[in-house]
Parts: structure tokens; C-alpha cells; sequence
């Protein structure tokens, strides 16, 4: 049976960084010592198909990503992106994690990997355990995910930790129509 642990790790600034812990992965928070890791997964022509090109193409644009995105979103929300990593290698394979989004009523859950390490269940594994950090840590009684239509592969994680399709939105007018998943928490 699949059952996340959660625990505290102490930086060097003396603030709490939550680690989630799965069978095979650790999920933390990004840091500005992993600029390296999200230009390569940023960068990698799968992500900016499915989720966007961030024009991050250097450490430097990665530092300032990590520190105006997650980082932010540690200190407004309690919640953002988190790097994952394999528990045997230390290697990062992907993000994870929970996204306020102002275009959405509910939180977000999103994730990317780099396409290596896709069909290993990383991502179901990955998001089970941010969905169970949803609704154990942060409280949350609903989650949502938004998905690319043609993200097929997106769109069977999703369906695997439970979500089901809701309707089709726009998150700015001149954005392409997305799948709008939800589930009670």
C-alpha cells in the first residue's frame, strides 16, 4: 500500500524545508542550487511543448526562476514546486509539487520530468504523494490539475492519483483551451 511520509530538514538559513518521502523518491523544495537541473528540464523540447517555453536558458535565468516561482510561493503559500529525486542515486529526475495559480479558484498540482525517466511511475508516485501532502499538510478539501489536451501521458497520471475531467478553461485569452481535472480531497 502506498504511503507518503513526511518529514523537516534544517538549511543552512535555519528554515524548514519539508521533504516528502515515497518508496523510491524525495520531494523538496527547489533551491538556487538546482539552477543547473531546471535549465536542462526546462529546456527539454517535451516541456515547452507541454507545459510552456519559460525562456529560461541559462543558470542565472534558473536562479531567478526558482527564487520569483517556487521560492515566492514557499513564502506567500506554505506550497510550490518541489525538486524530485531518486532516494537510491540522489539523481533529480522531475518536478512536483503544488501551484496557486490567480486564474484558478483551487490549487493546482503539477509536475515534469525529464523524458528518461518517464513510464518508471515516477510522476504517479510523485503526485500521489503531493495530492496526500494536499490534503494532510496543507489542509486542502480540493485539488486541480490542468492538462494540454494532447498531453495524453499527463492525462493518465492524472486519471491514475484519481482526478477526473471537469471541463475545458482558459487561463488568458490568448492561451490554448485546457483540461480542467479535479477531485475532493
Amino acid at each position: 500500500m502506498y504511503n507518503p511520509r513526511f518529514s523537516s530538514q534544517f538549511q543552512e538559513e535555519d528554515t524548514i524545508m519539508k521533504i516528502i518521502e515515497t518508496d523510491r523518491l524525495f520531494i523538496r523544495q527547489l533551491t538556487v542550487d538546482d539552477a543547473g537541473f531546471i535549465v536542462e528540464l526546462l529546456n527539454d523540447p517535451s516541456f515547452i511543448q507541454n507545459i510552456g517555453d519559460r525562456k529560461v536558458r541559462t543558470v542565472e535565468n534558473a536562479r531567478a526562476y526558482i527564487l520569483n516561482g517556487p521560492a515566492a510561493s514557499y513564502a506567500k503559500n506554505g506550497f510550490g514546486l518541489g525538486l524530485v529525486s531518486l532516494k537510491e542515486t540522489g539523481e533529480s529526475i522531475g518536478i512536483c509539487g503544488l501551484i496557486k495559480r490567480n486564474e484558478l479558484e483551487d490549487v493546482d498540482v503539477g509536475y515534469a520530468f525529464l523524458p528518461r525517466y518517464w513510464s518508471r511511475g515516477y510522476a504517479v508516485e510523485s503526485a500521489l504523494a503531493v495530492k496526500e501532502y494536499a490534503k494532510n499538510e496543507v489542509g486542502l478539501r480540493r485539488l486541480v490539475a490542468i492538462i494540454d489536451p494532447a498531453n495524453q501521458g499527463s492525462i493518465r497520471v492524472i486519471e491514475k492519483i484519481g482526478m477526473t475531467f471537469e471541463k475545458m478553461i482558459k487561463l488568458s485569452e490568448d492561451d490554448i483551451e485546457l483540461k480542467l481535472f479535479s477531485c475532493e480531497l
